[in-house]
């Protein structure tokens, strides 16, 4: 009797083990069906930046960059800093003003053509044409 119960588990542990392999190979089918996609090549963008004043400074660029932090490395009279961690750098400060969000709420948002960005400025794409926005912003509660 022992020894049908073992078979009847270790067949439950071999079927639970394969759904765990089947559910990553399908999350990873999703991820790589899902994860922004960069493009090569020329292109021409504009970079906005919004700080804390309202004051609005535009840089027009043509790069050959695929993600939003090598173009702003490359845009002449763009300084930004932050936290670097393991999902990128986390932006602390632009042109010279730190949004500091445990002091007030402040952080720096990120837009691309008015549409809140769904990736951190090391993964997101830069495509030719687009408007990237940088705006300091205060969150409230």
């Amino acid at each position: 009797m022992a020894q049908k119960q073992t078979g009847k588990s270790g067949k439950k542990g071999l079927i639970a083990v394969l759904i765990l392999v089947a559910l990553i190979a399908l999350f990873a089918v999703i991820y790589t069906v899902m994860s922004p996609s960069a493009s090569e090549g020329s292109k021409a963008l504009t970079i906005e930046v919004i700080d804390n004043e309202g004051v609005i400074t535009s840089y027009s660029i043509k790069t050959d960059a695929e993600y939003l932090r090598q173009a702003m490395d490359e845009t002449e009279g763009l300084t930004y800093d932050g936290t670097e961690s393991d999902y990128g750098m986390y932006v602390e400060t632009v042109n010279g003003v730190t949004a500091d969000y445990n002091t007030d709420g402040a952080y720096w948002a990120f837009y691309v053509d008015g549409e809140y960005c769904n990736y951190g400025i090391d993964s997101q794409p830069v495509n030719d044409g687009e408007v990237y926005t940088i705006e300091y912003t205060v969150y409230s509660y």
